[in-house]
């Protein structure tokens, strides 16, 4: 019988043309049957008051554009939620110390 593995390690490579990412605004999260979709944004040009047609409502009409469209598996979610708490609780760590050094 074969001993299982106790750990996973995966090695990221990125390729050359993504090491400088995309700059993206904000995020928006909807999900399918098999996945979870996060489409992050950009402006794409200055927002603007617009009024609906129908109501007369004024509104703030963001023209964006989607910069990169990621779909994860719902397994991989709680994952991916974990990680980004570790990172912004470091970065507010980070952070904290450097506003307190500052005074």
């Amino acid at each position: 019988m074969t001993e299982q593995p106790q750990e996973h390690r995966v090695e990221i490579t990125v390729p050359p043309d993504h090491e400088v990412g995309a700059h993206a605004s904000f995020a928006s999260v909807w999900r399918t049957q098999d996945s979870f979709v996060i489409d992050f944004s950009t402006e794409v040009r200055p927002s603007e008051v617009a009024e609906d047609p129908d109501s007369g409502t004024r509104y703030l009409h963001v023209p964006a554009r989607v910069v990169a469209r990621v779909r994860i598996p719902p397994t991989q979610v709680w994952e991916l939620m974990k990680s980004l708490e570790q990172n912004l609780s470091a970065y507010e760590r980070e952070n904290a110390k450097s506003a307190h050094d500052d005074q």
